[in-house]
């Protein structure tokens, strides 16, 4: 690499260096769109600097923006912008230590259970994924692929359609920061999430990232993978804890 090749990853990591924008980077890999409100108080700035932040990350190219009426929507410019805040989120340890009782417990729910931009993670996406894997529908031996049988099972026992293969890959690796292990991401991990969402099998905690998952995904995934989520991975099984997680 020489110098002149090293100038664009100094750019990008200088993005990412500043709290302020690594927060709201961390915010959006819930997939979904934000307003530049929403995001300045989730990083607990003045609306004026969430600005200035917001549009050095869309000049840079890690977000997209889309204005309604008076609203700014800000997401994640794409899948592989949310690989690379998820990865470095890894490597980094994660999120700082919470401090109060309310953290504490928001931090468990998205180590049990979340969205990693359009697919699962915490301890139910590896659960999944090592479920599939034990199954032999997800190979790791070679890299993450999907076998006939995967294929198969998607199309009949999910029952839902897999994308024809395009520019992002069916299957991929993805390292959990709360696991230190991978999950499954790619297409096939955006689909599976989906369908979890869409059929009620997990609904989301609040307005962030973390999710539950319900009695019927219970049955679902028992049924589906031989998976026991039990009390964990943001199973309801504390309906209490799950309305104070919501407040």
């Amino acid at each position: 690499m020489t110098v002149t090749d090293s100038v664009p990853l100094a750019a990008l990591a200088a993005l990412l260096a500043d709290p302020t924008r690594a927060r709201f980077c961390l915010a959006l890999l819930d997939g979904r769109a934000w307003t530049a409100g929403e995001l300045a108080r989730s990083a607990g700035v003045a609306a004026s600097t969430a600005g200035e932040h917001l549009s050095r990350l869309v000049t840079g190219g890690l977000l997209t923006e889309e204005r309604q009426g008076r609203h700014r929507y800000l997401r994640l410019a794409d899948a592989r912008v949310a690989q690379l805040v998820e990865d470095l989120a890894a490597h980094a340890g994660g999120e700082s230590r919470p401090v109060t009782l309310r953290a504490s417990a928001a931090a468990r729910a998205m180590a049990e259970a979340r969205t990693c931009y359009d697919h699962l993670a915490g301890r139910l996406g590896v659960a999944v994924t090592d479920a599939l894997t034990a199954r032999g529908l997800l190979r790791q031996d070679a890299g993450f692929a999907l076998s006939e049988e995967g294929l198969e099972w998607f199309a009949t026992r999910l029952a839902v359609p897999l994308p024809a293969p395009g520019r992002r890959p069916l299957a991929r690796p993805c390292l959990d920061w709360t696991e230190r292990r991978h999950h499954l991401a790619g297409a096939a991990g955006a689909v599976l999430c989906s369908a979890l969402l869409e059929r009620g099998w997990v609904v989301r905690i609040g307005s962030g990232r973390a999710l539950r998952v319900t009695g019927g995904g219970r049955r679902a995934l028992a049924e589906l993978l031989g998976l026991d989520t039990g009390a964990d991975a943001g199973a309801d099984a504390d309906p209490g804890r799950a309305r104070a997680m919501s407040a």
